[in-house]
């Protein structure tokens, strides 16, 4: 297939615009924010880092970034190729190295999945650099559909109705971390990566494990999504349309204290 200027404008557009609404509706970046954008190698990523590129030239808000890799020790992982694709847009980056690979094959029995492990140990690290490199927000890569594919996660395997927030404070409450691709879909980055032809490089560790639950939740809401189409945009919207009165939650709603009142007329 013949790439066009044109696909790769209306399909940048159509992300741009889902990107700024984003980043908008939920207030994620100020003046003078110093963010540090991860980047993995993969298509949501190199996404990401485009649209932050974009963003930083031609929006109001005027902030800085730094990119950084992690380099966790998988076989295989071919070092030069995010070096050599950041150099070349002229980027301020950090590749830090951290073995967590060897953490995790020794932590986790054969066949069971890494990903929980992997996540804290490499999120640490980065919450670390951040403040090491004085930065006072994180940005990753995380889309619609992880948000969607999280929530019924939690939903069927957690006991609870949790998905993925566009921004949060860590827990020690001094650094931010944003996703900028809240409102994108899937399909719309990953038709982007192919067309802007990103470099990937495969996560071997986790991505070559059959067990994963979020495999499973993703190949059901791809079997609603066909059979109901506009499912995921449906679900999408539930999770800004809450009604904490409707649901059992005695945290997040008064039940105690709900009585009728005694007098109709008062409503008048």
């Amino acid at each position: 297939m013949v790439t066009s200027k044109k696909d790769i404008a209306t399909s940048r557009k159509k992300i741009i615009n889902a990107t700024s609404k984003a980043i908008k509706d939920f207030s994620m970046i100020e003046d003078d924010d110093f963010i540090m954008i991860c980047i993995s190698g993969g298509k949501d990523s190199y996404t990401m880092l485009d649209m932050m590129i974009h963003l930083q030239k031609y929006g109001n808000t005027k902030f800085n970034f730094i990119v950084v890799n992690m380099d966790q020790k998988q076989p295989g992982f071919p070092k030069e190729i995010l070096p050599k694709y950041l150099n070349n847009l002229d980027l301020n980056y950090k590749i830090i190295e951290k073995d967590t690979y060897s953490i995790v094959k020794e932590k986790i029995p054969e066949g069971k999945t890494m990903c929980s492990l992997c996540s804290r140990l490499r999120r640490g690290t980065l919450y670390d650099l951040a403040r090491d490199l004085n930065c006072n927000k994180i940005a990753l890569g995380h889309h619609m559909d992880d948000i969607i594919e999280t929530y019924f996660l939690n939903l069927f395997f957690s006991g609870k109705m949790e998905a993925m927030p566009p921004k949060y404070l860590i827990d020690k409450g001094d650094l931010m971390v944003l996703r900028p691709l809240s409102y994108c879909k899937e399909s719309d980055i990953e038709t982007y990566s192919k067309l802007m032809k990103f470099p990937i490089i495969p996560c071997n560790l986790c991505g070559s494990q059959t067990n994963l639950q979020r495999k499973k939740i993703k190949k059901m809401i791809q079997d609603w999504e066909l059979t109901y189409p506009n499912r995921k945009a449906i679900i999408f919207n539930a999770l800004q349309n809450i009604s904490p009165s409707h649901l059992l939650d005695k945290n997040i709603f008064d039940f105690l204290n709900l009585s009728p009142i005694n007098d109709a007329n008062q409503l008048v």
